[in-house]
């Protein structure tokens, strides 16, 4: 895509760039090999996929993959799995209290792991020892350096979630091209951009992510007419859904984490082999427990649904229906469960696409994407259209909400907006950057906050800044401010400590929805609010200094009528009976304000000819 064409030294060696699925459960790395996208080998055993664990030892050496997966139940609290779903959470997020071995560092921000070796790591950390391995699995494959990559992200990731994965790129050594979300990737692996036109649905449900994505093709152009689901959802919790089962069998109510550790790899497998049998068992500790295909189906059957509330929103949210969608692409190592495929054809009234294998699909997407961005050769160059989950304003007087990009706009994208000075002499600026769906800033999650200093004093309205944000290619935002009659500038990329949670982002949506009238009206009162104090400010200011134009009694009157209007603002709940105050002292203060003009205007004559008007 010619828009995000990297710029390339003939004089540097640019070394192979490849795809990256840096999953929950697996990870993949792949390239374009003959004119195809092909995963690469990422073990000894010759599998291609790489389990996305890793283990710190006590003397301080790290391994992932494989060997890391099998001493997960002797070291569970030294070896991290499904890192993933931590990417961009802080230790106040649900996340972290689900079912699992693993062992928190105490204190506020980020989630830091407590691992052997005697030094705290992060989520990004992980991830990038992850990065790291499929790295030099790549250039082992290729005999030389491996510098750039492309690596995609559930497109219901926030902004702290794929900064934290740029990070993670960076840390492993790779300069990230771009973050693709994971459901364009499968669209591109499946060719969707080759002749074919029509709406498409993209149901992603991997280890511990899922997302529905609604696509329009046409004419090679993939626009995403909305996104969907759940960063906190995939195969973990039919896993967990399956300990929870056995440990009440075995009155289990606090198990250790060497039990739970070994439980969930039980489960797991147990998942694993209901694929294709009807009947299975599990041995935990010596005692066997009986599973049937059937029983599995009933435990998961809350968390289908709530797969199934996202497609409908997501759905909704483009404006269309099941019977518009000409087909439905199945992604995700999670999508094999019989339940999951059975689900989905019933939510869409057809059975799903499953031709490419469902684990490889998103990381053969990735790889034709590195293609696109680096290879001036390409000749079929398919222009990529995401949008972005939330919608990002800022916060303005009396605590309203101003949205500057829409949830579900197409990014790139850039939008800026006007503000103007509330107050005389007013030297400076706090913006404050919020996201999501309510009318409020009280109800929407806070972004980020930074001061335009350096404003030149003026009458109140008359400083003038203009606000920008910009959302990149991998959904990141930044924000400029400038104040337009100095050019001072401030300028910053949003990167909060730490993401929203799966259920805050449900939650914001369906308030937003439950409580759009009632926002309006509290956002109208906030707005009759500020109306009112600046007409109070500006009314003191030209009593000070123009009171000689009125008489004793009007002068009275128009106090008499301020004093009411500084009571109301504070405690009338009613924005009309509040407007009605504003209107009335409007058309008092109409005489005065016309002397105050024709004082003005005679100030600004004295000394001028005539002619010179």
């Amino acid at each position: 895509m010619k828009g995000f064409l990297q710029i390339h030294d003939p004089l540097k060696p640019r070394g192979s760039v490849v795809g990256i699925d840096l999953g929950t459960t697996n990870s993949l790395v792949a390239a374009m090999i003959n004119g195809k996208p092909e995963c690469l080998v990422a073990d000894e055993g010759g599998s291609k996929l790489l389990p996305s664990v890793v283990h710190y030892a006590a003397n301080g050496s790290v391994i992932v993959g494989r060997h890391a997966f099998d001493v997960l139940p002797e070291y569970p609290t030294d070896t991290i799995k499904s890192v993933k779903r931590f990417m961009g959470k802080s230790l106040g997020d649900l996340e972290t209290k689900k079912l699992g071995a693993y062992k928190f560092v105490s204190g506020k921000g980020v989630v830091r792991f407590d691992v052997a070796g005697g030094q705290p790591v992060t989520p990004i950390e992980v991830s990038g020892e992850i990065l790291r391995q499929l790295k030099r699995r790549a250039e082992s494959h290729f005999a030389g350096k491996v510098e750039q990559a492309v690596i995609t992200v559930p497109a219901y990731f926030d902004d702290a979630q794929r900064q934290a994965t740029k990070d993670a790129g960076r840390l492993a050594g790779l300069e990230v091209l771009r973050l693709l979300n994971e459901p364009t990737a499968a669209a591109l692996a499946y060719g969707l951009d080759k002749g074919v036109q029509g709406l498409y649905a993209v149901f992603d449900l991997g280890g511990g992510t899922f997302d529905i994505s609604i696509l329009e093709l046409v004419d090679g152009v993939f626009q995403v007419k909305s996104v969907g689901g759940d960063s906190s959802l995939g195969g973990d919790d039919f896993d967990r859904a399956i300990a929870h089962q056995v440990l009440d069998a075995r009155g289990i109510t606090a198990p250790n984490v060497q039990q739970v550790a070994s439980l969930l790899q039980l489960a797991r497998a147990a998942k694993e082999r209901l694929t294709d049998a009807a009947q299975t068992e599990l041995v935990f500790e010596g005692v066997p427990f009986p599973l049937s295909r059937a029983d599995f189906n009933a435990w998961i059957q809350p968390l289908l649904l709530k797969t199934g509330s996202s497609v409908r929103r997501a759905l909704k949210d483009a404006g269309v229906t099941t019977a518009d969608v000409k087909g439905v692409v199945l992604v995700g190592g999670s999508t094999r469960v019989p339940a999951v495929r059975d689900y989905v054809a019933e939510l869409f009234g057809q059975p799903a696409l499953a031709d490419i294998d469902p684990d490889q699909v998103v990381a053969y997407g990735a790889a034709i994407q590195a293609d696109l961005l680096t290879n001036e050769d390409r000749k079929d160059e398919v222009l990529l259209l995401d949008v972005i989950p939330l919608s990002l304003g800022l916060e303005t007087m009396g605590g309203i909400t101003e949205k500057l990009i829409e949830r579900n706009s197409a990014i790139p994208t850039a939008q800026g907006q006007l503000f103007t000075t509330f107050q005389d002499g007013q030297t400076g600026m706090d913006i404050h950057v919020v996201q999501g769906e309510r009318e409020l800033v009280a109800d929407n999650r806070s972004l980020a906050r930074f001061r335009l200093s350096g404003i030149p004093p003026m009458a109140a309205g008359m400083g003038r800044v203009q606000v920008t944000f910009r959302v990149d290619a991998d959904g990141i935002l930044s924000v400029a401010a400038k104040e337009e009659t100095t050019g001072i500038t401030q300028q910053i990329t949003v990167k909060p400590t730490h993401g929203l949670t799966d259920e805050e982002i449900e939650q914001m949506l369906l308030d937003s929805i439950d409580h759009a009238e009632d926002d309006m009206q509290r956002r109208l009162l906030a707005e009759q609010r500020v109306e009112a104090e600046r007409l109070l400010i500006d009314g003191a200011k030209q009593l000070f200094e123009n009171g000689d134009l009125l008489s004793r009694e009007e002068r009275a009157a128009l106090e008499k009528e301020f004093v009411r209007l500084e009571r109301l603002r504070k405690i009338e709940t009613n924005h009309e009976a509040l407007k009605a105050a504003i209107t009335e002292i409007d058309t008092l203060a109409r005489p005065f304000v016309e002397r105050i003009m024709d004082r003005a205007i005679g100030q600004a004559a004295v000394g001028q000819r005539v002619e010179d008007f």
